[in-house]
């Protein structure tokens, strides 16, 4: 009889343990699944054929793109010309004391209104660029495009950003009603090393998990990421 009362005690203590590590690794473990499909879909490009490629907005300057606006605009440029998307969409709004939206210096980048110094290129045909005005972020300015979509009778989009943007861009994008995928970049200042790869992949794991419980933006909105 004596022997009996450890044993139950030892039990519940084993139970206990085990419960409060299940309630550390839990959240590890989902921290680092996404991480994980952060990195996993970084690697992916899907150029199936879509009705438009969505270029995510970033930084601009006077109507000139920035370094991490004009790689993607590149890209979608490339997506074009290959037949990948027979329209190219260009999104965000106008931040405080500018001229441009977003949306407007990347159509003018495309359709040769703008170009960088030293730069030639062939320019994308106006009636095949549409720019998007709206959108602070990535969610705010999906929703507009999505919104355009059901005006024009657009389904599938291939959404172009940088890599470790992918996965939660792509998500947006589903929920807001649209058919996508996404064929990143693979330059650019976000893409160039290492460390800066790094620090992306933990900011759009932290980003993707974010929206997964609030369905809303991270206001993350540096580099074009929000």
């Amino acid at each position: 009889m004596t022997g009996h009362a450890p044993t139950g005690r030892g039990a519940t203590a084993r139970l206990l343990r085990r419960v409060l590590a299940g309630l550390v690794l839990l959240p590890l473990l989902i921290v680092g699944g996404t991480a994980f499909r952060v990195w996993q879909v970084a690697r992916q490009d899907d150029r199936s054929t879509a009705d438009i490629a969505v270029v995510l907005g970033a930084a601009q300057y006077g109507g000139r793109p920035s370094d991490v606006l004009e790689a993607r605009l590149a890209h979608a440029q490339q997506l074009y010309e290959r037949g990948v998307a027979k329209t190219v969409v260009t999104v965000g709004g106008r931040g405080l004391g500018d001229t441009y939206t977003e949306a407007e210096a990347g159509q003018r980048w495309l359709v040769g209104d703008e170009t960088k110094a030293g730069t030639a290129k062939k320019a994308i045909p106006k009636d095949k660029v549409v720019a998007v005005k709206e959108g602070a972020d990535t969610l705010g300015s999906l929703r507009a495009v999505a919104r355009e979509a059901e005006k024009r009778g657009w389904q599938s989009a291939v959404i172009v950003s940088d890599p470790w943007h992918s996965l939660r861009a792509r998500t947006m994008a589903g929920d807001t009603g649209l058919t996508a995928w996404a064929s990143p970049t693979r330059r650019g200042p976000i893409v160039q090393t290492r460390e800066t790869q790094l620090r992306y992949i933990l900011r759009e794991t932290a980003g993707v998990l974010f929206y997964r419980l609030t369905h809303t933006s991270t206001n993350l909105v540096d580099n074009g990421l929000g």
